[in-house]
């Protein structure tokens, strides 16, 4: 039988292990005055006022203020978004700047917001829509405007912990909701969204539609004669989506089920009809091809000059393969469009893009969007609206405000580095300065932040 022998450490393995601890002790006190944590989210009220967006929410918000003494709704609203853009989920995160005055100005009360929230029908959510039209049109007019106007729709399922109206079970087997939402490809800002039930189809062709109807209107007048490309996955793969898209003059890039007819063509083609997919760069992608089912395949149900596109990729490890991809050794994917395109890997490349949107989409789960925090649905779709305002605010100050890696940083990075930094407010007569710490890596790339905003052109009232 074996003994475990104990072993005495000497003292050079004892400097070995020496853990390095505080050189000092650090007095804790609560007696600072003048200093103002967060700082940084200013400069989302401050962009959301020069924008005119503070201006008309607080229009949109009129008919539902209950006396003059109280809070704006509006400037209630904008709050809230900001508080979302930085990082608040919930109603009570409105504490973070309510408790700083001398900074954000007076911030309602929680039971002021929640009440503000509940007040929101029908004729004011169009309002606050139409509200984030005029400031999206203000973002481009001083600059943010993309060069292409690529809408990606999608759904996703958020998870609801707790009985609220109209959450239902979700085809993953959770419980919760199934919004439909719409997002600009180039820049990643929210265009549209409509909160659903859990059991919500993926392809109902009314609520494909309807958002991307609400996606149209955000954009200014002036930008809907330029072409216009809407993608999809299987889900808006329905003949109602894809005519209404022609009939709107719009193109559409959806994808299609790899069904017998699909897998029958695919069979039947000479290695000669595939050609090498692409990369973003233009390089060739390995292991993956393209062709055109068009002339195989019958779209005659389909808009006129509805083209059908196959890739094939060998599959990496793990993937779920169909018969047909355990027979050929690739796996399949297709869409279907109306671009004139004569290139088919860059119209493989461009709706392979599609799914950036997943990315722009998880961003809105960390700006408000992950969970629905009322009982009531409409007040929840009232939410999911404020959230799109929160992750508007934070795209224009990206591509209006910020330069380099900070522009194209995540929102958790730049509440990291750029939001939740601490200040000092000093007052000298009537100037009111916000002193950011001197030593803090990113202070300068706030400072010239606020210099690019305040350089922008003031919304008119």
């Amino acid at each position: 039988m074996r003994f475990a022998t104990t072993h005495s450490p000497s003292q050079e393995d004892t400097r070995k292990v020496k853990t390095q601890t505080t050189r000092q002790t650090v007095e804790v006190r609560a007696d600072g005055e003048g200093l103002v944590s967060h700082a940084g989210a200013f400069l989302l009220v401050e962009l959301a006022d020069r924008l005119g967006l503070t201006t008309a929410l607080a229009e949109a918000m009129a008919p539902t203020r209950e006396r003059r003494s109280a809070h704006d709704p509006g400037v209630v609203l904008r709050d809230l978004a900001v508080a979302i853009a930085d990082g608040g989920d919930h109603v009570s995160d409105l504490g973070v700047l309510r408790g700083q005055e001398a900074l954000f100005g007076a911030v309602a009360s929680e039971t002021t917001a929640h009440r503000v929230v509940k007040s929101v029908d029908a004729e004011a959510l169009e309002g606050l829509r139409a509200a984030r039209a005029v400031a999206l049109a203000r973002a481009w007019d001083a600059g943010a405007r993309p060069e292409e106007l690529i809408l990606d729709v999608d759904a996703s399922l958020l998870t609801a912990h707790s009985e609220k109206e109209s959450a239902a079970g979700t085809y993953k087997g959770g419980f919760g909701f199934h919004p439909l939402l719409c997002y600009l490809a180039e820049t990643g800002e929210p265009l549209a969204g409509i909160l659903r039930p859990g059991n919500a189809g993926a392809n109902t062709a009314a609520d494909h539609f309807e958002v991307l109807q609400l996606a149209l209107e955000q954009l200014p007048a002036t930008d809907l004669d330029r072409e216009i490309l809407v993608r999809a996955d299987v889900g808006g793969r329905t003949h109602a989506f894809t005519s209404d898209c022609r009939e709107a003059g719009i193109r559409f890039s959806v994808g299609y089920e790899v069904d017998e007819r699909v897998r029958g063509a695919i069979m039947e083609l000479p290695e000669s009809a595939w050609q090498a997919a692409i990369d973003g760069d233009g390089a060739l992608r390995e292991g993956a091809e393209v062709t055109e089912l068009t002339d195989h395949v019958d779209l005659a149900n389909w808009p006129e000059d509805t083209r059908l596109i196959c890739r094939r990729e060998r599959p990496h490890p793990g993937a779920q393969l169909s018969v047909l991809d355990c027979e050929t050794g690739y796996r399949h994917t297709a869409f279907i469009t109306d671009q004139e395109d004569a290139d088919i890997a860059a119209l493989e490349l461009r709706h392979r893009r599609r799914a950036r949107v997943e990315d722009a989409i998880r961003v809105g789960k960390e700006t408000g969007m992950r969970r629905m925090p009322f009982a009531a649905f409409e007040h929840n779709r009232a939410w999911l609206e404020v959230s799109l305002l929160g992750q508007a605010l934070l795209r224009w100050a990206a591509r209006l405000c910020l330069e380099g890696e900070l522009a194209l940083a995540e929102p958790k990075r730049v509440r990291q580095r750029l939001l939740h930094v601490a200040g000092r407010l000093v007052r000298s007569g009537r100037r009111v300065a916000l002193r950011l710490p001197r030593t803090w890596p990113w202070t300068e790339a706030l400072v010239a932040a606020f210099a690019r905003l305040r350089a922008l052109p003031v919304a008119s009232p």
